[in-house]
């Protein structure tokens, strides 16, 4: 099993401690590309599908990494929806 396969495995799982260095692993591998335009977006970030354009938004956690838990469960919702995991 591939690590891409072990962090789509444990996203599934819905984690309380997935952080966004992994979520940028995964949505990565996914073909998303990370776009926080501009000075003045903060820690709002666009997460853009390569040839879909379907776009994923939230907002980096800080001062901690981890995600929250709703945010978590969103994406996953989201990612289902459109078919990019199982």
């Amino acid at each position: 099993m591939s690590k891409i396969h072990k962090l789509i495995a444990r996203f599934k799982a819905k984690p309380k401690d997935f952080t966004y260095d992994e979520l940028r692993k995964l949505l990565g591998a996914l073909d998303y590309l990370e776009d926080n335009s501009g000075k003045s977006s903060g820690s709002r970030v666009a997460w853009v599908h390569s040839k879909t354009k379907h776009i994923i938004r939230l907002h980096k956690p800080h001062p901690q990494n981890i995600l929250k838990a709703y945010q978590v469960s969103q994406i996953f919702d989201e990612l289902i929806a459109e078919g990019y995991i199982q």
